[in-house]
């Protein structure tokens, strides 16, 4: 086994200059480099759940999957393969600018099944679009009906915590935060989007999306959000999206 010693770090803008970056039949922009431990058709069908139409909204993003993205120095720097040492200073992701191109950098080998992965793509993805294209008033309307009815819990702590401030919960006031708000439409679209995204792409459990002590939205709520991001952008073609609920006995 490589020992830390050995591994090289590389800068990021090096690493662009040695890999080709392709474009899927989606329009996403990615590539892989270095000892990521996934195959190429793996990679291709987890990018290929990105469903076409976002795809415009992120013409200048590219997705370079690594091993490690290290998370503790000035400059964005990458690591070719694995080591414990290595793994300890990594983060889930970095991003970097090379001239028009947004780059975003995803660890690989943080993860331990394609799911983790799988939501570390798609969650950037969803933010990106954000990030560029805003959140669509309907979903707007749909998730902030769903606040002011009281739905339990939220898609994430970010959503659960934005939430609270702008009903203010937090400090006793009946007025509602806008700045607050705003965050809150954006997290909870940017949520629901990659969790869409996910189950085209992976079969999971929604429990299994817990980071860390919030409640989670009710599940009802959840399949509404889901089935309303599913019309504003349809599966692409060999996916499919559905929601199953699991009863007992």
């Amino acid at each position: 086994m490589t020992s830390p010693a050995q591994i090289e770090l590389w800068h990021a803008e090096k690493v662009a200059t040695q890999v080709s970056v392709s474009q899927a039949a989606n329009g996403i922009h990615f590539t892989m480099w270095g000892e990521t431990r996934i195959a190429e058709a793996d990679l291709e069908r987890l990018v290929g759940a990105a469903p076409a139409t976002l795809s415009s909204a992120l013409e200048h993003r590219a997705y370079y999957f690594v091993p490690l993205a290290i998370a503790d120095t000035g400059e964005i720097m990458v690591a070719p393969s694995y080591s414990v040492e290595l793994g300890d200073r990594a983060i889930c992701h970095r991003n970097a600018t090379f001239g028009t191109t947004e780059a975003v950098f995803l660890s690989t080998r943080l993860v331990e099944d394609r799911f983790g992965l799988a939501f570390e793509f798609f969650i950037n993805v969803a933010h990106n679009f954000v990030e560029a294209a805003g959140v669509p008033e309907s979903f707007s309307f749909l998730a902030w009906s769903q606040a002011e009815a009281q739905v339990r819990g939220e898609t994430s702590q970010d959503a659960w915590e934005t939430r609270r401030r702008a009903q203010g919960h937090d400090n006793g006031s009946k007025n509602i935060d806008e700045r607050a708000r705003n965050s809150y439409l954006e997290a909870s679209f940017a949520d629901a989007l990659a969790i869409y995204m996910l189950s085209l792409a992976v079969d999971f459990d929604y429990h299994d999306l817990r980071e860390r002590e919030y409640p989670l939205l009710a599940a009802p709520a959840l399949a509404e959000r889901l089935r309303h991001v599913a019309g504003l952008f349809p599966p692409n073609h060999g996916y499919e999206f559905q929601i199953l609920y699991r009863r007992k006995g």
